[in-house]
């Protein structure tokens, strides 16, 4: 039985499938932010101009993103994953009740953490420009929004990480794999 959410490509894991999902733009994005992101927040001193720089590359980064959800290909379509509660129940469901039901492109819940990562980098990349700017030099609102979203973030990154862990174990889909080569490989049910 599909999930009744039809902005998400799913199939029910029945059969041995190969399918190229990531194109190498939304990998290049991914794995670009996820090192600049490591790199700004462990490796680089706010005050430093490095700092700044990849914060701003890290804004463009995300702004390439927004648009190539737009005009992209399938799966890098945000018309390809809304957001939506009742598809992250469903798999939440699925989840508690062992089900396993693959999502060719993002899953519900995979979706929600997209829309979540993306605003918040444009948070924290908007509050620490505020903060190089005369207007907002020394004004404490925007380094506490600045601080708040960092945390937030690596706490959502960290969330990430063990959800795609699970979720390949779970599904016996290497999710990360996929995230390298663009091809998401969907095992025949082993149940």
């Amino acid at each position: 039985m599909a999930h009744e959410d039809a902005s998400f490509t799913d199939i029910s894991i029945q059969a041995a499938s190969s399918h190229q999902v990531w194109d190498p733009f939304v990998r290049l994005f991914h794995w670009a932010i996820a090192g600049l992101f490591v790199a700004n927040a462990f490796f680089t001193s706010p005050k430093h101009d490095l700092h700044h720089w990849i914060g701003y590359t890290i804004a463009a980064l995300v702004g390439a993103r927004i648009l190539w959800g737009l005009i992209g290909t399938r799966h890098a379509r945000f018309s390809d994953f809304l957001p939506s509660v009742s598809g992250a129940l469903n798999q939440l469901r699925d989840m508690a009740t062992g089900r396993r039901h693959a999502h060719i492109g993002h899953s519900p819940l995979g979706a929600l953490m997209i829309y979540n990562l993306l605003v918040t980098l444009l948070v924290i990349a908007g509050s620490g420009w505020l903060m190089t700017t005369d207007a907002y030099w020394g004004v404490k609102w925007p380094k506490d929004l600045h601080e708040i979203a960092v945390n937030w973030a690596e706490l959502s990154v960290a969330a990430h990480i063990v959800a795609v862990i699970v979720e390949s174990l779970r599904l016996r889909v290497n999710l990360a794999r996929a995230m390298i080569t663009g091809k998401k490989d969907i095992r025949r049910d082993s149940r």
